[in-house]
């Protein structure tokens, strides 16, 4: 197809003035010999046109909030004709007029969908989804909004007028002009390209764009567990009566060790979270706060001691309630006793991973269901093999070759 000159030019139908004396704006559209007019539904005084600039002289408010329109009205215009473009089929002008007024007035558009979709989040939280995730899409949100003011003066855009170097000045703008780490921007960018996707599935964008894009390397951070050592010293740690605050702390942390619960979940399981089983073992059974999978776990008579400790018939909980950022700080106190380098709740999950099953000779497809992995891929990063574990295994595959001979 011969790619013929495109040409959009703004004017002033100056014959037909309103009651205030502004004149409309209207645009042409040229491609080849073909030429299509329209409304750009705007007015303004015919003396704040600047014909040549096709723009209103002045920072008033009227030619500031009018050149914005005006910006995102050509924006729409040429986004139109690069979609016509990737088709590769013969167009005129007309076909442009069209499919950019269509993208502009009736089209949904990327922060439409956007709120659309966080909608849909907040009507399924505690139901399918984490109350957590919200945050994440109001965040992209926020940071796409200024993105958006900053790259084309505009409030919105059309599907139609992204393409692939949009995400790739999304993801600079993330990571040079607001500062955000690399695990920050990844996760925003691909929830951008969920948006997207969305889009062109539902029929609002004819392409699926970024698709292909590759996201930000994952950055690996091994998951940091307790060594047996400390451990030790934290489940024998003497705390004086008087701070109750640090002796609860310590115990739900010691919990967590022993059944690898989350924080989220340790404050909200109740009595109706415990079962037996036919030989009388007693079980908790619970949906993790952050994916609402099941999590099944055989108590050690550790945490049993813990959970009658605390057991209180005025309380629902197990545990007493407690704030997060109450439990972290009392945490950091004894870590600072211990002289442990880092010491943080999850850390115990870690070590219910690592040090009380895998090292035991649970199976890592036991350890994923006691988690409440989505993916058994997931358990392989937070349970490491302990060097206690490679050597009990080394002993067992000497014990089971030690007779067979080399055959050359």
């Amino acid at each position: 197809m011969k790619k013929e000159k495109f040409k959009v030019l703004l004017y002033l139908k100056k014959s037909s003035l309103d009651k205030s004396g502004k004149a409309p704006i209207m645009g042409r559209i040229t491609l080849g010999q073909s030429m299509a007019q329209f409304s750009c539904k705007l007015s303004c005084s015919t003396s704040l046109w600047n014909s040549r600039e096709s723009r209103l002289n002045g920072k008033s408010r009227e030619a500031v909030t009018t050149n914005t329109k005006l910006d995102k009205l050509l924006l729409a215009v040429n986004g139109a004709y690069d979609v016509l473009i990737e088709c590769k089929q013969s167009f005129d002008a007309l076909a442009v007029k069209d499919l950019f007024q269509g993208s502009v007035d009736t089209q949904m558009t990327l922060l439409k969908l956007f709120d659309r979709h966080i909608e849909e989040i907040k009507a399924r939280i505690g139901i399918d989804v984490s109350y957590r995730t919200l945050p994440n899409y109001l965040y992209t949100r926020k940071r796409l909004v200024l993105f958006i003011k900053k790259k084309s003066n505009t409030s919105d855009l059309a599907f139609s007028q992204l393409n692939e170097l949009f995400i790739r000045e999304f993801q600079d703008f993330l990571v040079l002009d607001q500062r955000l780490g690399v695990e920050t921007v990844r996760h925003y960018l691909a929830i951008l390209k969920k948006i997207c996707r969305i889009a062109f599935k539902e029929g609002h964008s004819d392409r699926h764009y970024f698709a292909n894009y590759p996201l930000l390397k994952q950055k690996e951070n091994p998951p940091r567990t307790l060594s047996r050592e400390y451990f030790e010293k934290i489940r024998d740690l003497e705390i004086e009566e008087h701070r109750s605050s640090h002796i609860t702390t310590r115990d739900m942390f010691l919990f967590a060790c022993y059944t690898g619960t989350a924080y989220v979940d340790v404050v909200a399981i109740t009595n109706e979270n415990l079962s037996k089983d036919d030989a009388g073992n007693l079980w908790l059974k619970y949906q993790r706060g952050k994916n609402g999978k099941l999590c099944r776990v055989k108590l050690l008579p550790e945490a049993i001691d813990l959970i009658e400790k605390y057991r209180n018939k005025s309380r629902e909980t197990l545990f007493p309630k407690m704030e997060y950022n109450t439990l972290k700080w009392n945490l950091q106190s004894i870590r600072q006793i211990l002289g442990i380098p880092v010491l943080t709740y999850h850390m115990g999950r870690h070590s219910f991973s690592s040090l009380i099953t895998l090292e035991g000779g649970v199976p890592i497809e036991t350890v994923s269901k006691m988690l409440g992995h989505a993916d058994i891929k997931t358990t392989q990063i937070y349970a490491r093999v302990t060097p206690k574990k490679l050597f009990e295994d080394m002993d067992k595959y000497i014990e089971v070759t030690k007779d067979l001979k080399l055959v050359l």
